[in-house]
């Protein structure tokens, strides 16, 4: 990265506050690391959720395999693809940190290293998906990188049998991060977002920590699944935006009822998931 770029400076910054080097993988051997650390993050012991080879291809055709280093050791990869024909969105498909590091700032340098490389080649929107259940992404996505809720996808991926997922339905939020944004400049700049009490007027409420409680008592975590999407899922279709993350209360909503519609937020006033 040449530098010359805000966005590359702030990747710099983030890299060097998280102790981490941030670089394009193109070689061999680092695509098989890659597989084997997304691997050993999902539970699929001899089954990468993307194969070397696959990325090797992804690489070569010009989309993002981006990797976090600490030395030689790869304890960070994301991976994007174009989602588009004019090449002005990406689509970030996976991404993970080394387990025992995910606290330490590793993941935001990685996602400044993937808006930089974005702006370079005149992208300025990058979307993806993650579990509206989890609460710590849901706080890295919209509180730490200023990304903006869109959809509510009903078991996108169907059955999934990685140590994660299994005996759970894939729902996912699709959330869009403008790269050029003031709210997503600012956050590259380390203002998270806040919560602004005047907007809110509801919250969805999510698990502290849906992966641990799958663990303990999956009947309670697909309760837990089937409370957030009959409230979450019909807001986000009425139009209803996401305009914040609290990690005590959940997803804030706010904005006006849509013309000639019920007010949805109303109800989720007096539901038991606020």
């Amino acid at each position: 990265m040449t530098g010359s770029d805000p966005a590359d400076r702030v990747a710099e910054t983030a890299a060097q506050a998280a102790g981490v080097s941030l670089r394009l993988l193109d070689q061999v051997e680092q695509m098989a690391a890659a597989a084997d650390l997304l691997a050993s993050l999902w539970g699929q012991s001899g089954a990468a959720p993307l194969t070397p080879e696959l990325l090797r291809a992804l690489a070569m055709t010009g989309n993002y395999v981006g990797g976090a280093f600490r030395a030689d050791e790869l304890v960070g990869v994301a991976v994007a693809f174009h989602s588009m024909l004019d090449y002005r969105e990406l689509h970030s498909h996976i991404a993970g940190i080394k387990t025992g590091l995910i606290s330490r700032s590793i993941g935001f340098a990685l996602k400044q290293h993937q808006r930089a490389w974005a702006l370079a080649r005149g992208i300025r929107v990058i979307e993806w998906t993650f579990d509206p259940l989890v609460a710590r992404n849901a706080a890295f996505n919209i509180g730490k990188l200023g990304a903006e809720v869109e959809r509510y996808l009903p078991d996108f991926y169907g059955r999934m049998d990685d140590a994660i997922n299994v005996g759970h339905p894939s729902d996912r939020l699709l959330v869009r991060w403008r790269l050029d944004d003031p709210a997503v400049v600012a956050a590259a700049a380390g203002q998270r977002r806040v919560v602004d009490p005047a907007q809110v007027r509801a919250f969805v409420a999510v698990p502290p920590d849906i992966e641990a409680l799958r663990r303990s008592d999956p009947a309670q975590a697909r309760q837990w699944r089937q409370r957030v999407l009959a409230s979450l899922a019909p807001a986000l279709a009425e139009g209803i935006r996401v305009v914040g993350f609290d990690p005590r209360r959940g997803y804030a909503l706010g904005g006006p009822p849509p013309s000639g519609r019920s007010d949805r937020l109303a109800d989720l006033t007096a539901g038991s998931t606020v």
